[in-house]
This record gives C-alpha cells, structure tokens and sequence, in this order.
C-alpha cells in the first residue's frame, strides 16, 4: 500500500510544483459544492406537496420542518399582506445570499483550475528550452521532466474545471427552485390570509344584519294589533 501511494505521488509530482495548487483547489472545489449539496438535501421544500402547504397554511402549528418553520414564521402576529411579504423577504435574505456567496466561491475555483493548469505548462516549456540551451547527458532527461511538467498540469486543470462546471450548473438550478418555492409560498399564504380576511368580513355583516331581522316580527305584531 506505501508503494502505490508513493508511486501515486511520483507521478502526481512529476507534474511540477503547480500539482499542489492543483491538489489543494481541487479538495476545496469539490469539498465545497459536497458542503452546498447537502445544504439544499436538508431544505425539505421538495419532499412536501402543495396540498401539505395549504393545510398547513390553514393551521400552521401542524408545519413540520423548514417548510412549517417558514409558514409559522410568515403568519405570527401580521397585520396585513405587507407583513407577510416582509416576513418572505426576510427568509429569502437569510438562505438566498448564503447560496450565491458559495456558488460564486466555487465558479471562481472552477474558473481558476484551467489557468493553474497553464501556468504549469508556461513552466514545463521554460523548462524544456532550458535542457535543450544547457546540452549535455542529462538533456533528454530534463527535456522529459519539461514535457511532463507541461501536459500533466493542463489536464488535471480540466479534469477539475469540467466536472466542476456540472456542479456549478446543478447547484444554480437548486437554488433557482428554492426561490421559486419561497415566491410560490408567499403567494399561497396572501392568498390563503385574503380568504381568511373575505370569510371574517363576511361573518361581521351577517351579524350585523341580525339584529334587524329579530326586529321585523316585532314590528309586524305591532301593527297586527294596532
């Protein structure tokens, strides 16, 4: 096992020094976009059905996770839609930034392997034209490690920066429908808080028109007897 991972190395490191650039940007690519992924797997928008909202919108205190968190958060003491439209706003500026900040993190990172990857080749042909102007025995030797040193890097650059660049695309798309989810929620709760305002203004004129009701028998007996 010592030997493999030692041969590992040698070939890694027979890349020139740009190979620990390339090493460390890679782990911190894909470390990071491991880290975004599991962030969006824990936003259980996905797994809970539009018909689970609206009853959890009717009693929000039967919300289970993010999502019943969110509908408790944007119905606790409003007064009106603004509130509720405030209340999403401050949601949306607690997950949305956080997701941009490490998408952007990671095109950069993506962006930054296929030059890393050059840089190593610019070196590898320095090295190369330096064998060839010293001569000697040891020319082909270092001509080999210049070749090496200027095709290994550019293609562990790429195979950085490709699969990366999925990964980019992908985490873009999450984070485009968790913004949907949030705006879609926002208009099921304003519309669900309108019903519930039509229904209790409703029920305050039927109690108004009561009272006059009771008063027409009265009235009508009045008369009867008169």
């Amino acid at each position: 096992m010592n030997a493999f991972i030692e041969k590992v190395l040698n070939i890694w490191m027979a890349g020139g020094w740009t190979m620990i650039p390339l090493a460390v940007l890679g782990l911190m690519t894909y470390g990071a976009a491991v880290r975004l992924f599991l962030y969006f797997r824990r936003r259980d928008f996905q797994n809970v059905s539009q018909e689970t909202w609206m009853q959890w919108l009717r009693d929000p205190q039967k919300g289970r996770g993010e999502v019943g968190e969110i509908i408790r958060y944007a119905h606790e003491d409003i007064q009106g839609e603004e509130d509720i439209r405030s209340r999403f706003a401050e949601v949306a500026l607690s997950k949305i930034p956080y997701m941009d900040r490490n998408i952007a993190f990671i095109n950069i990172l993506v962006t930054a392997a296929p030059l890393i990857g050059l840089l190593g080749t610019v070196m590898g042909m320095l090295m190369t034209f330096q064998s060839i102007g010293l001569g000697g025995g040891e020319m082909a030797e270092m001509m080999a490690k210049g070749i090496s040193a200027a095709l290994f890097p550019p293609e562990v650059g790429l195979c950085i920066a490709l699969p990366g660049l999925l990964m980019v695309h992908l985490l873009k798309r999450k984070r485009d429908e968790y913004d949907a989810f949030l705006g879609k929620l926002e208009s099921l709760s304003i519309q669900h808080f309108k019903q519930d305002q039509g229904s209790i203004v409703a029920t305050e004129v039927v109690f108004e028109k009561e009272p006059s009701n009771q008063k027409a028998p009265e009235i009508e007996a009045a008369f009867c007897a008169a």
